[in-house]
């Protein structure tokens, strides 16, 4: 069955790169084109039966609360989405239990396996932190890929009854140390002439293993986009990230 897809923040870049991949797609239909200040309403008059959310922050949770009242399915790739959002996204769904949502922290493949491969190597090392760079322009620090990257470490490390990581450190400058997510050091840097990079540093006594995953073009998210937009109606309730959709 093709999708009629509406794209909510499409004047963006993410937005209109989501377009772009849609037009050429022969298997989806892009219907309607919204800026982040439309809403839903338009994306039904269209006849869209799934709507992907570039927008903001502040913007993106009516958007996906209205898009399932509405009845449409939701891919979502706006950052900002921490556990608490994603607890009210189940709480919404609840209430439309056919549709489904997947919200994705990061929509290129090779961001997925980097986060896979951390969860699975993070139990093995004594020390583990995530050092992630973007453009200047991104709202949010740390970003959502880098979040969800220490979260899944650090569950992975709480199975597997890991120690608290070392650190002597007793005196520091605000920030110095990062910011603590699941108790994993996660660092961001903002600078002009980067799009979207993630290191996840891990140590043991003489070994280092880092893992880096680079995004030079936003092009390089848009099999990910592709592949929410085609499995999203198949997967009812809420779906985070786009590891199980890889059969990984």
């Amino acid at each position: 069955m093709s999708r009629k897809v509406a794209v909510l923040g499409a004047r963006g870049r993410m937005g209109s790169a989501t377009c772009d991949a849609l037009n050429a797609a022969p298997d989806l239909t892009l219907v309607a084109s919204i800026g982040s200040d439309g809403s839903i309403a338009e994306a039904v008059h269209a006849g869209a039966d799934t709507v992907v959310d570039f927008t903001t922050p502040d913007a993106v949770m009516g958007n996906v609360r209205d898009a399932l009242a509405a009845g449409l399915h939701v891919v979502v790739g706006t950052s900002g989405f921490d556990e608490t959002r994603v607890t009210t996204v189940r709480s919404y769904v609840d209430e439309a239990t056919d549709l489904g949502v997947l919200i994705a922290p990061n929509f290129a493949l090779g961001a997925v396996l980097l986060m896979r491969f951390a969860r699975e190597a993070a139990p093995l090392f004594e020390s583990v932190e995530i050092v992630e760079l973007h453009h200047p322009d991104k709202l949010d620090a740390p970003s959502g890929t880098a979040t969800h990257t220490a979260e899944v470490i650090g569950a992975s490390r709480a199975a597997a009854n890991c120690e608290a990581m070392p650190d002597a450190t007793s005196r520091a400058l605000d920030g110095a140390r990062g910011a603590s997510v699941a108790g994993v050091p996660v660092h961001s840097v903002r600078l002009r002439g980067l799009i979207a990079h993630e290191e996840v540093l891990m140590g043991n006594a003489g070994e280092l293993l880092t893992i880096r995953h680079d995004s030079l073009d936003r092009q390089a998210f848009m099999p990910g986009v592709l592949l929410a937009v085609r499995r999203v109606a198949h997967r009812p309730g809420v779906t985070v990230g786009l590891e199980d959709l890889l059969d990984l």
